[in-house]
Formats: structure tokens, sequence, C-alpha cells
């Protein structure tokens, strides 16, 4: 099943939305006017929102209502019964398997509203079944889908850089986790970090390396010594929008624990700490599922920034964003 269970109203003429930001890193959760994809699952319904509807994605992420940095979360009813709702997120490049930091952003949104309290509650996304607990101090931990390292010490020959050595891990996206960087994991490099993680993305799709069953990896990490006395490691992260998580980010930290647990680091139940280039930190830890796999627990907190209307007019000539 493809398409739009309402194709008359694939372009509204306004969208509610609520933004908000998890440890710096923004998120923009679609309340209502977007018309609901059709699909008997969410895989199923992203793939209906890039064939029949990418502009109403560029028209809220993407400039001028939107900018890189953001990123997108559609709510829809789930297509699992213990399920509060299904959640698509994208940002202003393309569309994601799972976003950490934007399922955190989605249940402040929902708190917010006064349409979840505390308490354990499950939602739906391309990558599978998450859940998260909500506590009284307004802290909010996720438990994501299952994570893996894929493959260690990968050697990549990267233009303009030379040889770099990563490991490749999934934690609800496909991550490069790369051993050494040259630019210093500070805000004020960014765009040298940004440059430099682009150069390796760009070689890893020359080069053929890829995740399970061939998927790409889009998500690219370097990580370093933190500046905080309560942190493990810094992390820089290259979303695959092409432009850098303010957060830790969720999926990347995820990434990050299974290849710690893999290489005989980080064992079962162990906090790790994961501090980001703009300074925020996520709290993580491994438990171990019903079949052994690994099950990452991330925990956060997210604040409302802007409740809004997006406004499309018929005669706006950037009704359907810019860009990407």
């Amino acid at each position: 099943m493809s398409g739009f269970a309402d194709s008359s109203a694939v372009m509204p003429a306004t969208m509610h939305v609520i933004d908000s930001h998890t440890e710096g890193e923004p998120t923009r959760v679609i309340i209502d006017g977007w018309p609901l994809p059709a699909g008997d699952t969410m895989a199923l319904r992203r793939q209906a929102l890039a064939e029949n509807a990418d502009h109403l994605r560029r028209a809220v992420v993407c400039e001028p209502r939107g900018h890189a940095a953001m990123v997108g979360a559609l709510l829809t009813p789930p297509v699992r019964s213990a399920s509060t709702a299904g959640i698509i997120f994208f940002n202003s490049r393309t569309y994601l398997g799972m976003c950490g930091h934007g399922l955190i952003g989605v249940v402040q949104t929902l708190v917010h509203l006064g349409r979840l309290g505390e308490g354990r509650w499950q939602f739906d996304t391309p990558a599978g079944t998450v859940s998260v607990d909500l506590d009284d101090a307004g802290e909010i931990t996720m438990e994501n889908v299952p994570a893996r390292c894929h493959e260690l010490d990968v050697e990549l020959a990267v233009p303009g850089i030379g040889a770099v050595r990563g490991d490749v891990a999934y934690g609800g996206n496909w991550f490069f986790l790369a051993h050494s960087h040259r630019a210093p994991l500070e805000l004020g490099a960014a765009a040298e970090l940004t440059r430099e993680a682009r150069a390796i993305e760009s070689a890893l799709t020359a080069q053929g390396i890829r995740g399970a069953d061939g998927e790409p990896i889009d998500h690219i990490e370097f990580s370093g010594s933190p500046t905080r006395s309560d942190a493990d490691a810094r992390n820089f992260v290259l979303c695959s929008s092409g432009d850098y998580d303010r957060s830790p980010c969720g999926t990347g930290t995820s990434a990050t624990m299974a290849v710690l647990h893999a290489r005989g680091s980080l064992p079962i139940g162990a906090v790790w700490r994961q501090e980001s280039i703009t300074g925020g930190v996520f709290s993580g830890w491994l438990d171990s599922g019903p079949d052994g796999e690994l099950l990452p627990h991330i925990r956060a907190r997210a604040f409302i920034t802007a409740e809004a209307t997006l406004v499309f007019a018929d005669d706006d000539p950037f009704r359907t964003g810019f860009g990407e």
C-alpha cells in the first residue's frame, strides 16, 4: 500500500507545529495539518512520504521555515496496539530510521500538550518499536531499538586526509565511528570537523563500505576526551542532513556503546555519559534483551521552544521550501 490516505490534501494551507530542543538539538513535531501517509507499517508510511510528499518535508524543515539542523517528526496512528503513536523522523535531506533526541523531543511535546504523564510509553518507528519512561523530575529515558557492532577497525582511504580507521555500528541509524580526527572537538571548529566528516562519508560511498544488507552509512562520529568532569567522552556527529548534531546524538550514543561493549570496555548496565560538542550530556547504558540483543537506554531532558502555525500561501514562491 502506498500513497496518501487523502491525496486531495497533500499541500495544506497551514500546519500546527511545536518546536523543542534536546540538549541543544531541535525537533519540530507536526501536530496537525499534514495528511496521513498510507501504509500498514511505519517503513511503508516513510516510503509513502518519500515517494509522494517530499515537498512537505522540505516545506517544514528546509528554509525559509526551517534550517539544516532541524529534525521533523510526523505523528501518525500506531501500528501496534500497545503503542501510543507512530513517528516518522526526517531532516533537511532525508528520512531517518530512528532519532534519539527527536523521540525525547516528541515525548516532551506530548507532555506539554497534556497527552502523556509519568509511566512507560511505546512508539512505533521505521526502525522498530521503542519505549520511554517518564519520571516526576522531568527526565526522559528512552529504550532504543537493538544496537550492534557490525565491523571493527575498517580501513578507509580518504582523499585529502589519508588513511582513516573506524568502526561500523548501528544504533537506529548506521554510523562510521572514526578513531581519529584532525580538527579539535570544539564548537569553534565545527565547520572544519564537518568538512572532514563529509570527506569520510563520501569515501565510504565511493569505496562501497556499507552496513548490513547494503544499508548506506550516513552518520559519521568523532570522539575524544570530555571537557566536563561528569562525562566519559565528547563527540561530534555529522548527521544524514549534512549538518552536525548539537546534542550527543541518541542513535550515535547507542552505536558507540555497542562498539565499546564489543571491545570489552562497557559492561551491561554500566553508565556511559556522552558529551556533545555544544556541552550537553546524554546518560546511556546497555541492557541485554531476551535473545541476547543489546538494548541501549538514553536519558536526557528536552525543552519546548515554540508553538506555531506554519503558513503555506498559494502565491508564496518558497511555499515548499528550498535546499535539499
